[in-house]
């Protein structure tokens, strides 16, 4: 787990114009084969949380989950950890609107298009839709947030909104929220509700 951290921040510092040969170092010592490109860090905690639902080792597939702070970082990690770079396989995970950063991105990398795999509107939008709202907020009430979900919902912004939509704002309100309750909801699917886009992604690992 320690030296998959140290890879992730070598890789992290060359996308960002540093040097390469740690990161090199690192992949090979790893036997990393694939990168999982991801937006940011409640996207790693649901797919940390979701592959250990499932029982799988990643680090030991040969697989890395790297996540970029923000979408529009794509097309350096994509040639840092693609065919251009480590000669890694590349996939990822992405919200509908920031497909065509990482269709371009991987494009450029000389990665298919076809490995990226997009949420409708985003991950916590498919999970909530996966649960049910009511689920959503037996686990809000559960978590200790009543209090903040009842001062949020009195917002003027949030008087007459879809409940998915509110519940969804509520989850990016504060920082550290989104991952938090990434675990809680991936934890709380039950069979067959796992979101496709994921499905999709673990099946192609």
């Amino acid at each position: 787990m320690a030296e998959t951290s140290a890879f992730r921040e070598a890789v992290g510092g060359w996308a960002n114009g540093g040097p390469g040969e740690r990161a090199r170092e690192l992949a090979g010592r790893l036997g990393v084969r694939t990168a999982v490109l991801l937006e940011g860090l409640s996207d790693l905690a649901a797919v940390e949380t979701l592959a250990a639902r499932q029982g799988r080792d990643l680090a030991a597939e040969g697989v890395c989950v790297v996540q970029m702070a923000g979408a529009m970082n794509v097309g350096r990690y994509a040639l840092t950890l693609g065919p251009p770079g480590l000669g890694l396989r590349l996939t990822g995970l992405c919200d509908i609107r920031e497909r065509p950063f990482y269709e371009r991105g991987f494009g450029r990398a000389g990665a298919p298009a076809d490995a990226v795999f997009a949420c409708s509107d985003d991950l916590e939008d498919e999970l909530i839709r996966a649960l049910g709202t009511a689920r959503v907020e037996e686990l809000v009430h559960a978590k200790g947030d009543d209090r903040a979900w009842q001062t949020f919902l009195r917002q003027p912004a949030q008087l007459g909104r879809p409940r998915p939509q509110q519940l969804r704002r509520f989850l990016g309100t504060k920082k550290g929220r989104k991952i938090r309750y990434g675990h809680l909801l991936f934890e709380a699917l039950g069979p067959g509700q796992v979101p496709a886009p994921l499905t999709h992604l673990f099946a192609s690992l």
